[in-house]
């Protein structure tokens, strides 16, 4: 019988399991690298069917806490814990301290960070890419797509999309390592100083591709994020397209409540 809740309504029985296994492997019960116990052992340990177990274990890989292999069964992922991106991760005081956003923030939470780049080169600007740049799509662009390690495990891709006529002069941008203080460091060292960052962000479910490049369970929860870097002249000048391990990240944002 399943659990009542407010109003009387009862929780799915599939959906009780599947909690109670996320709270094992959250709790260090099932620790990184455990086995998930097996369909039969579930079905005895439960009194359910084989179809309600097999609803529970859609579930707990959504979590994006296991690896399911296939012929093996499901195994705890080794992921660190999650990290916090927050409102100041753009201070100018890190850039000139020489840190990027994200090393930063990994050497904050202690975690060993990795950058690979996966492309630098020109492109065309697709269309939704230059509506935000403000060009007409198909102008030259530069492209730079990296993938971001944690502790050795992928938990973010990003690629950042750049006005050709503001980066033909800054010959860094076009190198695998930009320097101390990434990107932005680089730019503001040429005149073009930042005044704000724009970000849209929308929860998904991964999608194949995403999946295996960040090392996540078919159908994992992902964070899209799409950032504009806009200077004091109002100009856009990167378009970041980020996307996330869900289960990597808590965002934290301070508003101010202004009249």
């Amino acid at each position: 019988m399943g659990t009542a809740v407010g109003g009387g309504k009862a929780v799915p029985r599939y959906l009780q399991i599947a909690e109670d296994i996320v709270q094992q492997i959250r709790a260090g019960v099932l620790e990184p690298g455990d086995q998930v116990p097996s369909e039969a052992e579930m079905v005895e340990r439960y009194g359910v069917s084989g179809g309600t177990i097999r609803k529970a274990m859609t579930e707990i890989r959504a979590s994006g806490l296991v690896d399911t292999r296939h012929g093996k069964g499901s195994y705890v992922k080794a992921r660190p814990p999650v990290r916090h991106r927050s409102s100041d991760r753009f201070r100018r005081s890190l850039r000139r301290g020489g840190k990027a956003a994200y090393l930063a923030e990994s050497e904050q939470s202690g975690a060993t960070a990795k950058v690979s780049v996966i492309f630098i080169g020109p492109m065309g600007a697709p269309e939704d890419i230059a509506r935000r740049l403000d060009v007409e799509p198909g102008t030259q662009i530069l492209a730079r797509r990296r993938l971001y390690f944690r502790n050795g495990t992928p938990v973010e891709t990003a690629t950042s999309y750049l006005p050709w006529d503001v980066v033909k002069d800054i010959p860094e941008l076009f190198a695998e390592n930009p320097g101390g203080g990434g990107i932005y460091a680089r730019l503001e060292e040429h005149g073009h100083v930042f005044a704000e960052f724009i970000e849209t962000l929308q929860a998904r479910p991964a999608a194949k591709a995403e999946a295996s490049e960040l090392a996540l369970s078919p159908g994992a929860p992902v964070v899209h994020l799409l950032r504009n870097a806009v200077t004091e002249t109002g100009r856009v000048v990167e378009v970041c397209d980020t996307l996330m391990a869900a289960d990597q990240f808590v965002f934290e944002y301070r508003i101010p409540a202004a009249d």
